[in-house]
């Protein structure tokens, strides 16, 4: 993906207006790293010359990767909460780098809320669930234990409890994460 000031300010101006993370590629970080450089070295050019507009154009620059990042990461901190509660993880329009950050923080705050859960006595620990990742879609079911799962897809990361779990990884459905 190529990128350049006309996409970025079209990301930014979508990222200011929806609640939803923007589609971006897998590589949107990387290839920001690459435009940034490129950038970054007309920039440093441009002191030499004495030229004023590019030095502009390179603040402006990381004005606009610094919004985009700051509302980007807002929009992961809620998915991420919204993850650790319902226990469905949604990678939608994330890159790279962007997925790992997700995952990190849903672990994050699956443990704290574990510790919330413990006070209470709440029924299924954390020990009695396994983190799966689901390598085929999988529809809504009904598990041994008479509760609703899924809709799965394709890459996401779940935790089921061990009968479910072991129901998964023997069709290999799933695999343990």
């Amino acid at each position: 993906m190529k990128i350049d000031f006309d996409e970025l300010r079209r990301i930014y101006r979508l990222e200011k207006n929806t609640s939803k993370l923007v589609l971006v590629e897998d590589d949107f970080i990387d290839s920001l790293e690459a435009f940034i450089e490129e950038e970054k070295k007309n920039y440093l050019d441009s002191l030499k010359d004495f030229s004023s507009n590019n030095s502009r154009s390179f603040t402006n620059l990381k004005r606009l990767v610094e919004e985009i990042f700051l509302l980007r990461e807002k929009k992961i901190m809620n998915k991420a909460l919204i993850s650790s509660h319902t226990k469905e993880i949604d990678f939608d329009n994330m890159a790279v780098q962007e997925k790992d950050f997700f995952k990190k923080l849903v672990n994050l705050l699956e443990s704290h809320s574990s510790s919330y859960e413990k006070l209470f006595g709440n029924k299924t620990t954390k020990s009695e669930l396994v983190r799966l990742e689901i390598i085929k879609d999988v529809p809504t079911f009904v598990g041994t234990d008479m509760k609703e799962y899924g809709p799965f897809q394709k890459g996401e990361i779940v935790e089921l409890p061990t009968k479910v779990s072991k129901l998964f990884l023997t069709r290999k459905i799933a695999l343990e994460a």
